[in-house]
């Protein structure tokens, strides 16, 4: 399950952003680990958006996954990896006062190592990217 290590968290913020780091491989390819995240908390969710949330039955763990829709009783959640489960399949649907904010904006520290002038032109040109709201992945997800 990939979650984000609590760099930064929602009761002790100042500002409404924070940073996480991702662990793991569900949001693979979206997400990879070791990404970094910056995470906009209280920010209104939509269908696709990618979002850091408590885990329903281990709440100091914080995970990350895409909302894929609306129930009743908060929101349905699922992983972009199929293969790595961990998601609303597993745990139902989150509870509102669980997801905690939205992710805006992911950032990939440069590899140990690179020394080539093109990979770490490759490394710069990938490194930084907003986060969108994907509803066709939504679309895809629901299907499961």
């Amino acid at each position: 399950m990939p979650e984000p290590a609590q760099e930064s968290e929602r009761a002790g913020a100042v500002l409404p952003w924070g940073v996480a780091e991702v662990t793991g491989p569900s949001m693979v390819p979206t997400l990879r680990h070791g990404d970094r995240l910056l995470v906009h908390y209280g920010a209104r969710l939509r269908i696709g958006d990618v979002v850091v949330l408590r885990h329903p039955f281990q709440q100091d763990l914080l995970v990350v996954k895409r909302v894929a829709e609306r129930r009743d009783g908060g929101w349905w959640v699922l992983a972009d990896n199929a293969y790595a489960g961990g998601d609303s399949t597993d745990y139902g649907t989150v509870p509102d006062e669980l997801v905690l904010g939205k992710v805006r904006f992911r950032y990939r520290p440069r590899p140990g190592g690179q020394r080539s002038p093109f990979a770490v032109a490759r490394w710069a040109f990938s490194a930084a990217r907003p986060v969108f709201c994907d509803r066709s992945a939504s679309r895809r997800l629901r299907a499961r």
